[in-house]
């Protein structure tokens, strides 16, 4: 299960490239998600992603590379790290909105 937040979607935070990523969710059912940034919290880098559809909501995931830089996601497991994970992203759009000043 990922961990969702609502965010009002903000033109500076989407990457320029405009990345996709494909997510199989529970049930088999996949869904598409455009990557806003790939980011670290703690020691662990996180990947945030909105969906495809103009939703506002912001998905959170654990984001990994193997030796070969293929890329991974793993779910985030437990509140404490979910506040550290929208902690760290929201000051990182603070910081960015304070750079554009």
């Amino acid at each position: 299960m990922s961990k969702k937040h609502n965010h009002k979607e903000n033109d500076d935070i989407l990457d320029p490239q405009e990345m996709f990523l494909t997510v199989e969710l529970d049930g088999g059912k996949e869904e598409t998600f455009q990557i806003l940034k790939i980011f670290e919290a703690g020691r662990q880098d996180y990947i945030a992603v909105c969906p495809t559809d103009n939703s506002e909501d912001v998905y959170f995931y654990r984001y990994f590379e193997d030796k070969e830089g293929n890329p991974s996601i793993d779910n985030i497991e437990s509140d404490e790290e979910f506040e550290i994970v929208i902690d760290a992203f929201d000051q990182m759009l603070d910081d960015e909105e304070f750079d554009q000043m």
